[in-house]
């Protein structure tokens, strides 16, 4: 008996098939894990610029006397990274408070609000925080970034 308009696959056919996709898709994992880390570090480029304006701004407001800061400091940036949500009371009004922060953003990589701090009296390249006002805020993240550098020098 010959079939000559026999239809469907071949079990070579479905082999081959199925073969060529799973190399496709094996390929496109690495694509995706890049993808979902560039994501990540992103979202820390952003943290880090906003946590990083609210010092400057706080900075700014402590120079042009808008928030009140104890008279014995000399040193215009915030001691804690809540003094930027909790807010400062602002100059000639005491109710009023601004705040410099809505939240303590989240480090993405370690998923917690907790941040590396630099003080003013710290050396720069300092892991440690000595207690004072903070300047800087860094990456508590282990690793090393798409760019070749570690998280903790961003």
């Amino acid at each position: 008996m010959n079939i000559t308009n026999a239809k469907g696959f071949t079990l070579l056919e479905l082999v081959i098939t199925a073969t060529v996709l799973l190399i496709l898709a094996s390929a496109s994992v690495p694509l995706v894990k890049n993808g979902i880390r560039r994501d990540k570090e992103l979202e820390l480029s952003r943290n880090l610029r906003e946590i990083r304006l609210a010092i400057d701004e706080y900075r700014k407001a402590a120079e042009f006397q808008k928030i009140k800061t104890p008279a014995t400091e000399n040193n215009l940036c915030p001691s804690t990274l809540e003094e930027l949500v909790e807010g400062v009371a602002a100059t000639g009004s005491a109710s009023k408070k601004i705040k410099f922060l809505r939240r303590i953003p989240v480090d993405p990589f370690t998923g917690k609000a907790e941040w590396g701090l630099r003080s003013t009296s710290d050396d720069p390249k300092s892991r440690s925080w000595g207690g004072g006002h903070i300047y800087d805020v860094y990456s508590l993240a282990p690793g090393t970034g798409l760019n070749g550098i570690p998280y903790t020098d961003w």
